[in-house]
């Protein structure tokens, strides 16, 4: 039974049939906190700056995230709404034609990113939370059922349980977000609202999270939308030697391509212009979209 507290809100902007196979969305990546992997828009008025970017450069979503994925201090539910919440709300004024997500695993923290302008819910940690999708169904927002092997929030994937070469990992990843899909269903959210991540690096070593990418098309086949969020992540740096993040940009770009090529819908990075560049080649060399100038050996 859904929580009464979860009310109906007018919805943003939540077209999520951008999303698709053939002619994928690009989730820019806004982190409002102070201690990320990577890049960090600390304050309010950096976070803007960063979606004016993300959106100049051709993102047509933003992911607005308030603690990091993986250990640091402890972030109070209030402390990240008060994060989250004010950026939403500043980035729905301003770019209404941008879908914002929340990168959230907390129903509270949903449901006032909602409330504020969010259209999807980006719940990375696999519905630790069930309430989440009751929230993305009481605000009719998009959900993302994600795959983590099991793990708390913010824990690491040391030593999990599927071996070092195991094909397990397709099987049991796909497994757990149709589990997750099913959920969000029989909560209320239409089919059309969801979208699953086989989530690299969650839950899984570099051995296993090169195998999700390498049999994609598993996913792709679900019929779902699959976003893929491979950005300056530790199995790209592990493939390339012992690199890190600042270094990643070019096998991050790779692997993107990779993944465009074999059907992901949504790709999630920190590097939009690059990403956005890879994604045209990649769909020009396979036919599904056409190059955007063409006048070599024409004139």
């Amino acid at each position: 039974m859904k929580d009464s507290s979860l009310t109906q809100s007018a919805p943003a902007s939540r077209d999520l049939g951008q999303a698709r196979a053939g002619s994928p969305a690009i989730m820019a990546v806004i982190n409002r906190t102070t201690d990320s992997f990577y890049e960090s828009a600390a304050t309010l008025d950096e976070a803007i700056a960063a979606v004016e970017a993300a959106a100049a450069d051709g993102a047509q979503i933003v992911d607005i995230g308030g603690v990091r994925a993986g250990r640091g201090r402890e972030i109070s539910v209030a402390e990240e709404i008060d994060r989250v919440c004010p950026t939403i709300e500043a980035v729905a004024a301003a770019h209404p034609q941008v879908l914002i997500s929340v990168d959230t695993w907390r129903h509270e923290v949903a449901d006032a990113a909602c409330r504020a302008g969010a259209g999807l819910l980006n719940d990375t940690w696999a519905g630790t939370d069930p309430k989440v999708a009751e929230v993305a169904a009481a605000h009719d927002a998009g959900i993302v059922c994600s795959h983590t092997g099991g793990l708390n929030p913010r824990t690491d994937a040391h030593r999990n349980r599927y071996g070092l070469h195991a094909a397990e990992i397709v099987d049991r990843t796909l497994a757990g977000v149709l589990d997750l899909a099913s959920a969000a269903r029989a909560a209320g959210v239409p089919e059309d609202r969801i979208i699953i991540d086989p989530t690299p690096d969650f839950g899984k070593n570099t051995y296993q999270s090169l195998r999700l990418l390498r049999d994609l098309d598993r996913f792709v086949d679900t019929g779902y939308p699959v976003l893929l969020a491979v950005s300056r992540k530790d199995f790209v740096g592990e493939a390339i030697g012992d690199v890190p993040p600042q270094d990643r940009l070019h096998g991050t770009i790779a692997a993107t391509a990779l993944a465009v090529e074999r059907g992901a819908a949504m790709i999630r990075t920190h590097d939009v212009r690059a990403t956005a560049d890879a994604i045209a080649v990649t769909l020009a060399i396979t036919g599904e979209a056409e190059p955007k100038h063409t006048v070599r050996g024409l004139r």
